[in-house]
């Protein structure tokens, strides 16, 4: 976990030293591991197989990135690991390199054993910005004959099990106007009153999306969201803005919610805002970039990957979080899915990030469960 966290993968930096030392660890043990590096030749996921070349097995999953550290808002260096009362502590610790550490820390017992179905070891890029490397890799998967059946994503949980959580849609929308002199504002197209306009509309969206919300949805809210998280505009007080860029996402409860809500702004921007722009100006344009449209897992009646899991852990249910994971993606290509992981999701992104040496015990003893099951199968 050390070495791990060690490796200062930011998402907007490179995750191939990471990959390179998982691909050793794991090569070593007589693994089959695959490197996939993503269109800029800088990130790489991984995957790599213990067992069996036959279908099904399972697939211990785990993202490589961490989000971004400012040292002096931390205790000690947040990319070198340190121990203090029970506790590891270290940017990624419990998001999720404890978790990935752990899968590492039992591949040895894996190799060892005469596995009657693989363990599939899943490591992945860019997840914290649109789970970019999870979408390419189970693209990857669903082409291929023999396919894992199932997937434990260790995102911290405190080990309780997850089988159900929001999808998230993130959108950049900028606006192009005309530039001019504030005592006119009728001569120019001023990019920040649109795009003000435009959030006005999100925030209308939310009523809507309040109404839509099945009456026993487990989630809390129980409705699809909406956030604005940036509003970027103009360059001075007398200036008219000619650009303006908002940030937003959806956080869909039913998949047809993300479509619901794309659909209706992409209609406002074409049919409303830009032809009030472009009479004024020609040049005008809205345009939105999509960061990442994520799936989001969706609680199923039956989940083989929730009833292994329940029995390795001992658990007596499951439960449904916010926030978002790459399980869904696996569950997109007919695999069953759960979330289950050691620490806190109150730690992430946090300074002073840690995770428990209690938490990571009950995880290696979960993980050390699945070989034993994974050999008697």
């Amino acid at each position: 976990m050390a070495d791990l966290i060690a490796c200062p993968t930011v998402s907007s930096e490179s995750n191939l030293e990471m990959m390179a030392y998982l691909a050793d660890r794991l090569t070593s043990l007589g693994a089959r591991t695959e490197l996939f590096t993503d269109p800029s030749g800088h990130k790489a996921n991984l995957f790599a197989t213990i067992g069996p070349d036959r279908p099904g097995g399972i697939v211990l999953s785990g993202h490589s990135d961490v989000v971004p550290a400012v040292a002096e808002d931390w205790a000690s260096d947040p990319f070198e690991m340190v121990e203090r009362d029970g506790r590891l502590y270290g940017r990624g610790a419990c998001d999720m390199k404890g978790f990935i550490a752990a899968a590492l820390a039992v591949a040895p017992d894996y190799a060892a054993a005469e596995l009657a179905r693989p363990v599939h070891f899943a490591f992945t890029y860019d997840e914290e910005v649109g789970c970019l490397g999870a979408q390419a890799l189970v693209r990857e998967l669903a082409r291929r004959e023999h396919r894992p059946a199932m997937a434990i994503i260790g995102e911290p949980t405190l080990m309780h099990l997850v089988d159900g959580h929001k999808g998230c849609c993130e959108y950049t929308t900028r606006f192009t106007g005309t530039a001019g002199h504030g005592s006119a504002p009728e001569r120019g197209v001023n990019a920040a009153e649109y795009a003000a306009r435009y959030v006005a509309r999100l925030l209308e969206l939310r009523g809507a999306l309040q109404a839509r919300a099945n009456a026993d949805s487990p989630f809390d809210p129980p409705w699809s969201t909406i956030n604005v998280g940036r509003i970027e505009a103009g360059v001075a007080h007398n200036v008219i803005a000619a650009h303006a860029q908002v940030d937003w996402e959806t956080r869909p409860v039913r998949p047809e919610d993300g479509p619901f809500v794309s659909e209706t702004m992409r209609a406002y921007a074409e049919e409303v805002l830009l032809p009030a722009m472009r009479a004024v100006s020609p040049e005008a344009a809205i345009e939105t970039e999509t960061v990442g449209e994520v799936a989001g897992l969706i609680p199923m009646p039956e989940n083989e990957a929730r009833k292994l899991v329940a029995e390795l852990t001992g658990a007596n249910g499951a439960e449904v979080v916010a926030f978002g994971t790459e399980a869904g993606l696996f569950q997109s290509i007919g695999m069953s899915a759960v979330v289950c992981g050691p620490g806190s999701i109150e730690q992430a992104h946090r300074p002073d990030e840690y995770v428990s040496l209690d938490q990571l015990g009950a995880c290696l003893g979960m993980l050390e469960r699945l070989g034993s099951r994974l050999a008697a199968a």
